[in-house]
């Protein structure tokens, strides 16, 4: 794959707190009397990024940097309140956000299965072709045909993981999927990694696993307070990160 995937170009995104703060019908009636603004939270502030296609990039920031904030834009899930948002159409994206891929709870994994294949633009004979080996990987024995409400975390996530690797997308975003699962569950997963980076899949993973992404990355972006603090080689980037433990010395420009 050649070209850029995204190209991201002063973007900012903001959430309104309303419901942290308004905990009762009073406090929002005072606010809107006395004509206050919102209170926001302002999850990336000006960032600017190129992703090229075959790039295995990672992000890394402590919680509340902005992370999964930056891989919803990318997966066009969340839209900017400012800022410019390029992705190219044309290359089939596979978002495991949160240890998801659009799954409902209230259907099997099967079903979830054909139902998130054809979010990512997949035939339902395609994924119907490609079931034996996802349940395998999954490991989700006569739990397959259950509804994904009754599924353990690590359920969840070995289809999540199967299904989205499986399919060979051209895009793989990935937040945080290592966080469940056991030792051997990992281990396919990081083969499976290899594979795809090694075929020129396009991936951006989001972990705090800094030697993880160091080991199967060839560039870190950090970010800290919504904007980008260091992009550049893994071994530079971590090494920066940890020495400022993870926060920006200064405000980042």
């Amino acid at each position: 794959m050649r070209g850029q995937v995204f190209r991201l170009e002063q973007v900012r995104v903001e959430f309104r707190l309303n419901a942290i703060h308004e905990r009762s019908l009073k406090h929002a009636l005072a606010r809107l009397l006395r004509r206050e603004p919102p209170p926001v939270h302002r999850a990336l502030d000006g960032v600017t990024l190129a992703v090229g296609g075959g790039e295995h990039v990672g992000v890394v920031g402590r919680n509340g940097a902005g992370k999964s904030t930056l891989l919803r834009v990318l997966a066009r899930v969340i839209t900017p309140q400012q800022g410019r948002v390029h992705v190219d159409r044309a290359c089939r994206v596979a978002p495991l956000l949160e240890l998801g891929i659009g799954f409902q709870p209230d259907l099997s994994g099967i079903e979830n299965c054909h139902l998130a294949g054809a979010l990512m633009g997949y035939s339902y004979r395609e994924i119907e072709e490609r079931l034996p080996g996802i349940l395998a990987f999954a490991e989700l024995g006569e739990f397959a045909r259950e509804p994904l409400r009754s599924y353990s975390s690590g359920m969840y996530a070995r289809l999540a993981f199967a299904l989205a690797t499986d399919i060979e997308p051209d895009v793989l975003l990935v937040d945080e999927v290592f966080g469940v699962g056991d030792e051997f569950f990992m281990r396919k997963c990081a083969d499976r990694f290899r594979r795809l980076m090694d075929a020129g899949t396009t991936t951006v993973l989001v972990s705090h696993d800094l030697e993880f992404l160091c080991r199967y990355c060839r560039r870190l972006v950090w970010l800290d307070r919504g904007r980008i603090v260091k992009d550049g080689g893994p071994d530079e980037v971590a090494t920066a990160y940890r020495a400022q433990g993870g926060h920006a010395a200064q405000p980042a420009a």
